[in-house]
């Protein structure tokens, strides 16, 4: 599935039609600097059902977020060095929760990731952003 947002108006209606394709509670976004893979997470978490701030979990490696459901984990992994690192915040157990878990940069810990998962790629062109979904 390709959704185009041609202004972020249109997030809200984006995440919705994320959600309604949801299967497996761990979500990769992949995107370069500045897509709007955070931005489009706080749009998820909102519709959610959770009334917590969003932010960015550059520094602090992992948000978490409370909602109707339970939990939503959200990651970041850019300044993580190596797959142990990410194993000693406790990554693996994340994962294993059930809940959701939002994670930018996966490629990082590429060996940590469970065999079903979705991928979330956004390309910011001239403004309009593509959000390639599988």
């Amino acid at each position: 599935m390709t959704i185009q947002v041609h202004s972020l108006d249109q997030l809200d209606e984006a995440a919705e039609k994320l959600m309604a394709e949801f299967k497996y509670p761990v979500v990769l976004f992949e995107g370069e600097l500045g897509a709007g893979k955070t931005t489009l997470i706080k749009s998820l978490v909102k519709k959610m059902g959770s009334k917590d701030e969003v932010s960015s979990p550059t520094f602090s490696i992992i948000n978490e977020y409370d909602c109707p459901a339970g939990k939503i984990y959200h990651f970041d992994f850019y300044r993580i060095k190596s797959e142990e690192e990410a194993l000693d915040f406790g990554t693996d157990e994340y994962l294993d929760s059930g809940y959701p878990c939002f994670i930018e940069w996966p490629d990082r810990i590429s060996g940590l990731l469970p065999e079903d998962f979705h991928r979330v790629k956004i390309i910011s062109e001239e403004g309009i952003r593509n959000i390639f979904f599988d």
